[in-house]
């Protein structure tokens, strides 16, 4: 890593010059930290280091101190919950924290369940676990905190925002089903966060169970297993039998001996929202995880745009404490509203420290919601490679099949340029989803569908985040795009604009000819003029312009949401019931 000389202070496009990244770049990276900042506010040092250090730099001050290394080895992804400038002294060994991820059926929520059914702290499960999200539980007098609540999305979403909670993923994988879609996307979420991932074989006890053929999906994966030469602990376990629960304990504390996750606990806390909801005769509550610090009824704390004073603080047996150090997971009451999850919160010393930040936050927000979000596209990558701007192309790519993907995979990995890498952060078979533009959001990629479309809140998340969503039904159309956008040359003259969608209820055929797609109207409005698009089980199965439009016995010019009618297309006439319709239209695009 390059060392990088800093003053004590810079305005944004100063260090954004030194890092040589541009401007807006760098704003991003530090409003997804939680610093709003334009590109002639001033930074602190540490500002500065982190921002640095994910730019590829270690900075060190002008009087030759070098910047401390963050205190776990791992990059921080909040200022607040950076501990290079502790004493190390004042550190102490914390429990670790541990998120358990995989695919739906493979055993993740029966495996917690045996876990939970170990040694639990307090020596009782209480009924509150499963409502607070989060647990300890204690082995060879050492405790270990895990995290039940995150699914992929809210894993992401905590990212998203600058949360760095977990220290280990638990990739949990049937050992009678394999590597699934899901999976994959667990050991995605896992690797981008940037945490050490043990993974459960479960259901080994299955007569069916197949572990060498799993073990060979993971290392095809780069999950090489230490059996097999590689690096990534693999331990069989049953949450029906019990076994191998005590092993993956014990691993779990071994990494955790090797990571050596430490706080300062005579601190005022700073730590993360893992969940929030309004409760009747209770109001907001928040499930916390302190990762820094001591919370204590009576604090004054803030969280995004939230505010409150500590009046309870309850563990996951349901008992109330009196105060919660390091890795210790409580239900927090006392709060003005609900938080978002993954809302970084901290003690204030003030109520009106804490009301003000919060106003200040809340104003901030409100602000950036006027402004549309904007993330890389390959329109803005042609345009900042011109300017020398960017140095990476990370993509989330999806296809229908394993064959196309492999294929579509090879190709990309074969262009080559002196000024910009690429990276394929996912590769996986399926229709485009929620998850994945979210891994797309906070990686900052963009996301190449090939034959097939995204479902409706996977469009929604796109929008909602300005994420780059890209389908193609030929291979070297998606290398053509990329290689010109990487000289300079993209220039995009049309795109597809959608106007509705409808679901085929019923199929009928009129004098044995072309059948008519009896549908209803899910989404927007469909159009007359509009081309269709048919699609089956998430994926194309046909396109063709409309041939009628009808609402009972009319030809009509266009139908809303919420409406029955009758679609025929020119070209296509093997509807099915269940069949989505996507209309849409070619507009041109202005860069």
């Amino acid at each position: 890593m390059k060392k990088l000389t800093l003053p004590a202070t810079l305005t944004v496009k100063e260090l954004a010059d030194r890092l040589s990244v541009s401007g807006p770049q760098l704003i991003k990276y530090l409003m997804g930290n939680g610093v709003m900042a334009n590109l002639n506010q001033a930074l602190d040092f540490d500002t500065m280091a982190l921002a640095a250090d994910n730019f590829g730099f270690e900075a060190e001050s002008e009087d030759a101190a070098p910047a401390a290394a963050p205190a776990e080895g791992r990059r921080v992804r909040h200022p607040l919950l950076d501990l290079s400038k502790e004493d190390p002294a004042s550190l102490v060994a914390r429990p670790p924290v541990v998120t358990v991820l995989g695919h739906v059926d493979h055993g993740k929520t029966s495996l917690l369940d045996a876990i939970r059914q170990t040694k639990v702290a307090s020596g009782e499960a209480g009924g509150i676990t499963q409502r607070i999200g989060a647990y300890q539980i204690e082995k060879n007098g050492r405790l270990i905190t895990f995290i039940d609540t995150p699914g992929h999305a809210a894993f992401t979403a905590m990212r998203a925002r600058g949360a760095d909670v977990t220290d280990i993923a638990v990739l949990v994988v049937a050992a009678d089903d394999g590597v699934m879609p899901q999976t994959e996307e667990a050991i995605q979420h896992a690797r981008t966060a940037g945490v050490p991932i043990l993974v459960a074989l479960n259901k080994i006890d299955r007569d069916n169970a197949n572990p060498e053929r799993v073990l060979q999906q993971l290392s095809e994966r780069e999950l090489v297993p230490e059996e097999y030469g590689g690096s990534t602990p693999v331990v069989r376990t049953s949450a029906r039998t019990g076994q191998g629960i005590d092993d993956l304990l014990d691993l779990i504390l071994l990494i955790s001996d090797i990571e050596e996750p430490k706080a300062n606990p005579n601190k005022p806390a700073v730590g993360t929202v893992i969940d929030a909801n309004l409760e009747r005769g209770r109001g907001p509550m928040a499930t916390a995880l302190v990762q820094n610090g001591t919370l204590r009824i009576g604090d004054n704390v803030v969280a995004g745009s939230v505010f409150g004073k500590v009046r309870a603080l309850i563990d996951d047996t349901g008992k109330r404490v009196k105060e919660a150090g390091p890795s210790l997971p409580v239900l927090v009451t006392g709060l003005t509203d609900v938080v978002v999850a993954g809302e970084i919160f901290q003690v204030m010393e003030t109520e009106r420290a804490a009301r003000n930040l919060a106003e200040q936050r809340g104003f901030q927000a409100e602000k950036q919601k006027a402004q549309p979000v904007r993330r890389i596209t390959l329109a803005d990558l042609a345009n900042q490679v011109a300017e020398g701007g960017i140095k990476t192309l990370n993509l989330v790519v999806k296809a229908e099949a394993n064959g196309s993907l492999e294929a579509l995979r090879g190709q990309i990995l074969k262009i080559e340029d002196p000024t910009v890498r690429i990276k394929i952060v996912s590769a996986t078979v399926g229709e485009v989803g929620e998850s994945d533009v979210n891994l797309a959001a906070v990686s900052d990629s963009i996301v190449i569908g090939f034959n097939v479309r995204p479902d409706v809140a996977a469009r929604a998340a796109a929008e909602a985040q300005g994420v780059d969503v890209r389908y193609y039904d030929v291979i070297y159309q998606v290398t053509d795009d990329i290689q010109k956008a990487i000289k300079g040359l993209y220039e995009p003259t049309f795109v597809e604009v959608l106007q509705g969608r409808a679901e085929v209820r019923k199929v009928f055929t009129v004098d044995g000819r072309a059948a008519i797609a009896g549908s209803y109207v899910t989404e927007g409005r469909i159009t007359r003029n509009a081309i269709v698009r048919v699609l089956r089980d998430g994926k194309e199965v046909a396109k063709g312009r409309m041939a009628q439009l009808r609402r009972f016995r009319d030809d009509v010019r266009e139908v809303a949401q919420g409406y029955e009618c009758g679609i025929t297309l020119e070209d296509f006439s093997e509807f099915q019931e269940g069949d989505i319709l996507e209309a849409y239209v070619v507009e041109q695009q202005n860069l």
